[in-house]
């Protein structure tokens, strides 16, 4: 573009304001790289279709649980290579604000998840000590335990003879296999058994099973016939990817995409009201200027286009490093935390919505000064009218 480096001089012609307002710019685009990914990851995974593990829980809630014996029926279905089970526990380890993740097992809980390694003595000495408990590596190593120790946990929801207090022995520590998912670490199982013969209340139920499938092409059929074992009964299920239920796991404590949507609502207002008066000041300085640009014969359209060009590279140049240290920063969040925070990169359709914005907040912040100049009269102009 022949204009370019005047519509580049024109936006520095005042430095510090520019930059102040590409900080802004900059601020506001990271800000939205970051949380937008992680909505579009916590939206991701509706479909079962190629999944190759499947999750199936009470179709009413993620809180109610399901029978035992449903295990053997959902590994007669065709299509099912394993099936295994899980019951929430919900105990704390001293303080409610330490939170982690822990859960009763069955016995083959990892042989379907096979992206836990676990040295094959531990496994078995977990499987055999009643009052067991496995924990990932990361937690472990987070709170000192190490293979022997007794764990006291409280439990929240299911006491054991009418008494809070969980004592379990750690017997075993797994590892993921993924570094990369290395947030995974950070829970801890017991036995089901132990557990459903130690609770005063639940007998005999779990929370959820997990099903790996023998081919990932018939994900859909498999899951239609599993939830059809259950149909028209008291305990209902809804088969789904994992992801998928992660999210509604999430959804019990907040609606990630609601709060995401309501930050970046109040954001992109205030940086509306910035960027449009930056813009404002900047046209209104250069009045005799533009008139000037009139006078050698530059048009009215010209002179609009001009100015929209200059809003919508501000925007678009601060936006651009915006995300991009959106996408530097995030891998080094999950690093730096040793897998207690997992951030997605960012994902295409971010880029995608962002690069979207980044055109329309120019146009916007931009339309009424450019209509200015287009509108500005030379004489009028240069005569300070």
């Amino acid at each position: 573009m022949k204009y370019l480096s005047l519509v580049w001089a024109q936006l520095f012609r005042s430095k510090t304001r520019t930059l102040l307002t590409l900080l802004s710019v900059v601020a506001a685009f990271l800000l939205f790289g970051l949380l937008d990914s992680v909505r579009v990851a916590f939206n991701s995974g509706g479909s079962v279709d190629g999944a190759n593990r499947l999750v199936v829980a009470s179709r009413l809630s993620i809180t109610q649980s399901l029978p035992i014996n449903l295990q053997p029926q959902i590994e007669s279905v065709p299509g099912v290579r394993k099936a295994t089970y899980a019951m929430w526990f919900g105990g704390i380890y001293r303080d409610p604000k330490d939170f982690f993740p822990n859960f009763s097992v069955a016995p083959n809980f990892f042989d379907v998840y096979t992206e836990y390694t676990v040295p094959p003595d531990q496994l078995k000495a977990f499987q055999d000590t009643r009052n067991a408990a496995i924990v990932g590596e990361s937690l472990a190593k987070k709170h000192g335990w190490k293979i022997g120790d007794t764990i006291p946990l409280k439990a929240t929801i299911f006491p054991r003879g009418g008494s809070n207090d969980w004592p379990l022995e750690l017997k075993a520590i797994f590892r993921v296999k993924d570094r990369k998912n290395v947030g995974a670490e950070n829970q801890l199982m017991m036995n089901w058994k132990y557990f459903d013969e130690s609770n005063d209340y639940i007998k005999s139920q779990v929370s959820w099973y997990t099903v790996q499938l023998a081919n990932t092409n018939q994900a859909n059929q498999v899951a239609r016939a599993i939830d059809a074992l259950s149909a028209n009964s008291d305990h209902e299920t809804k088969s789904q990817t994992e992801s998928a239920f992660q999210q509604a796991f999430a959804k019990q404590f907040a609606d990630i995409g609601l709060i995401v949507t309501s930050i970046m609502g109040a954001v992109f207002f205030t940086l509306l009201l910035l960027t449009g008066n930056t813009m404002a000041q900047a046209v209104r300085e250069r009045v005799p200027e533009l008139a000037v640009l009139k006078t050698l014969g530059f048009k009215d359209g010209t002179v609009l286009t001009l100015v929209m060009i200059e809003s919508v590279l501000l925007i678009v140049l601060g936006g651009l490093i915006g995300m991009g240290l959106a996408a530097v920063i995030m891998p080094g969040l999950t690093a730096a935390s040793q897998g207690a925070i997992s951030l997605p990169n960012v994902p295409t359709q971010t880029w995608l919505v962002g690069l979207g914005l980044m055109v329309v907040i120019g146009i916007v912040v931009g339309l009424l000064p450019a209509l200015r100049a287009k509108r500005l009269k030379i004489v009028d102009a240069l005569a300070g009218r």
